[in-house]
């Protein structure tokens, strides 16, 4: 047990569980925004897996991480107007509709794979940007600023989209969107346009989640690379009470618990490999089922709005 508690190995589970928390934090926050203006997207993983493949093949193709970035973005803008086109202009019901956008991205983005890609082929992905004299502090350097682009942006993140959130007037209308849409029409704000907007906003931060996956960490692509989560991004924004700082902490939770149970592996501790695995969701759904009865969901989540009508 001393190699558990050496610092190297400590660094190495936090450095880790920072790095794993990246796609969690960017489909979390997009979700939040989703649900704050009234709708919920349980098309996150299929959305995050177009972006993985995505940004995969145009890294492949084109040789740029960033130009793969940039199609990922533009593929999760996509689906998020798909998943509005249906859940707001249709109002189709909003569960039905999100699975459907996420079988949609499953059997796609498998489907381009085996047709244009075929096999396991490796891309050259982002690499880790040290932050000077910073990652040269002890123990916190090499944990928090060691990382490449795509796990600093994720975390800088959460302090913009809590600004734009609650100190903006979009922020303001989207809120009162998710609340009280009939208020917010009154007042001539256009219930239809902000939830076109959060889903394009979601679906892209979603894609950028799943590109993360392939070219900022795996560095290739494999069929369900995404392994379930988005659904957990979904969870998170629950626990976190449709708040950037409460996912925030979740996603660390769930990462560090992810983390740590890889290290348990590889050092072959004698501790039941089973329960290792499982470990980061059973943290999941005890943090979850501690946080119930605690949250407060916007009234009007879930909820189709019809102008002139009450509900």
């Amino acid at each position: 047990m001393e190699g558990v508690v050496n610092s190297d190995i400590i660094i190495i589970i936090l450095a880790t569980g920072i790095r794993l928390a990246t796609p969690y934090l960017l489909a979390a926050l997009g979700e939040m925004f989703v649900q704050r203006s009234g709708v919920y997207n349980l098309g996150v993983e299929g959305i995050m897996m177009m972006g993985a493949f995505a940004g995969f093949y145009a890294t492949l193709q084109l040789g740029s991480p960033l130009l793969g970035i940039v199609i990922s973005l533009v593929i999760g803008a996509l689906m998020g107007l798909l998943m509005a086109l249906v859940s707001v202009t249709f109002k189709a019901e909003q569960g039905i509709s999100g699975i459907g956008l996420y079988m949609f991205g499953w059997g796609l983005s498998g489907l381009l794979f085996r047709l244009y890609v075929g096999g396991i082929t490796s891309v050259e992905g982002l690499k880790a940007i040290k932050i000077p004299f910073l990652s040269n502090i002890p123990f916190f350097g090499p944990v928090l600023f060691d990382h490449n682009g795509l796990v600093y942006t994720a975390f800088l993140l959460v302090p913009l989209t809590g600004f734009i959130l609650f100190k903006t007037s979009w922020g303001l209308n989207v809120r009162a969107v998710g609340n009280k849409p009939e208020a917010a029409d009154t007042l001539g704000v256009s219930v239809v346009r902000i939830r076109y907007q959060c889903l394009i906003v979601g679906g892209m931060l979603a894609a950028l989640a799943g590109a993360f996956l392939t070219i900022g960490q795996a560095n290739m692509y494999a069929d369900n690379i995404t392994a379930g989560r988005g659904f957990i991004a979904i969870a998170l924004v629950y626990f976190g009470r449709w708040s950037p700082w409460g996912i925030l902490l979740g996603s660390l939770l769930f990462s560090l618990a992810d983390s740590f149970q890889s290290m348990v592996q590889v050092l072959g501790i004698n501790f039941p490999y089973e329960l290792a695995v499982i470990l980061p969701y059973m943290v999941t759904i005890i943090a979850l089922a501690i946080s119930y009865g605690r949250v407060w969901a916007p009234a009007a989540l879930g909820k189709p709005f019809q102008r002139g009508t009450r509900g």
